[in-house]
């Protein structure tokens, strides 16, 4: 048994985080089997130590969420149901859920864990290595589990920032006919990226962390002649880009960075598929033993499992068609 405490900075607070007639933690107390006393401007949380830390990240989040509100001129807003339906969720509370297994625990509370055996291999590999190549099909998890290891390098202070990027090459169009401010503009290539970390740490929270340049969002383009220092750098869609900009990114790697680069060699996009620099990478950079490569297949995906079918029926199709 552990007990840990929660200071509060005054009434408004305790109020909106304990709830009506203590209705908030009395719901956290059951969902998590933990004890809650409030006590003036202090919370105590007292039971399991593992189940003690997810009720502490839900409430921090709370609070977060308050204060944010509080910055933005709406003091006294009630909470949004959202923080306490997800880290309320029943993955966060099973007993039988062996926290010491799970990959990283959200600040809302998500376990997270490797569900195939690549999954684990890819996870370990970013943690044991500075640059990692993943490569396969859509579903495996790629780009979600390199936003949480992400999350997990910069929450154990491990680097500073998250850097995000890809290639913009979409059906045509360009970065600067796009509508709206820059973020606007990059929103649809990194959507995939927003996602994952809106399902980790909630749209407020990616929000302020982006707005203090803690994730940094940069268009590939816009790499050149940076030195990316004290960062955990994710390029996602890799194959994409052309050997002369995957040779640029991969120079841009300064001290105390990581860096993890996702592709899929049968989703290129470019003109000339041909030349793309993933595919050129994985050639060029084989021998070099600090480097490590990981190679998703179709028993990886965790999408619908519908996904799975049509990748078969996919493949299927491309090895009866003649080769040019």
């Amino acid at each position: 048994m552990t007990t840990k405490r929660l200071t509060l900075t005054d009434t408004e607070e305790t109020l909106l985080i304990c709830g009506e007639q203590d209705s908030n933690l009395k719901k956290i107390e059951k969902r998590f089997g933990v004890q809650i006393f409030a006590r003036s401007s202090t919370l105590a949380i007292r039971g399991n130590p593992h189940r003690v830390d997810l009720a502490i990240t839900l409430l921090e989040d709370i609070q977060n969420q308050i204060r944010l509100n509080r910055k933005n001129g709406r003091h006294g807003e009630p909470l949004p149901e959202f923080f306490i339906d997800a880290a309320l969720s029943p993955a966060s509370a099973n007993p039988k859920v062996d926290v010491q297994d799970a990959v990283y625990k959200s600040p809302l509370g998500k376990i997270v864990r490797a569900l195939s055996p690549n999954q684990k291999t890819y996870i370990d590999a970013i943690a044991k290595s500075d640059l990692v190549l993943a490569d396969g099909p859509a579903g495996t998890g790629k780009t979600f589990l390199a936003v949480v290891s992400a999350l997990k390098e910069l929450h154990a202070g491990n680097v500073g920032r998250i850097v995000l990027t890809r290639p913009v090459v979409e059906a045509g169009e360009k970065l600067g006919f796009l509508p709206g401010d820059f973020y606007e503009k990059v929103n649809p290539y990194l959507k995939p990226l927003y996602d994952a970390f809106y399902a980790l740490v909630g749209q407020e929270r990616f929000r302020l962390y982006r707005d203090d340049e803690t994730i940094e969002i940069v268009p590939l383009a816009y790499m050149r002649g940076r030195t990316l220092e004290n960062a955990f750098v994710i390029l996602d869609e890799a194959q994409n880009t052309t050997p002369e900009q995957m040779k640029m990114f991969l120079t841009r790697m300064g001290q105390r960075s990581k860096m993890v680069i996702n592709g899929d060699v049968t989703q290129i996009d470019l003109q000339f598929k041909n030349k793309s620099g993933f595919t050129h990478a994985l050639k060029v950079l084989k021998d070099i033993s600090d480097i490590q490569f990981v190679r998703f297949a179709e028993e990886d995906v965790v999408r619908h499992a519908l996904v799975r079918r049509i990748l078969r029926a996919y493949v299927s199709e491309s090895e009866k068609e003649p080769s040019q």
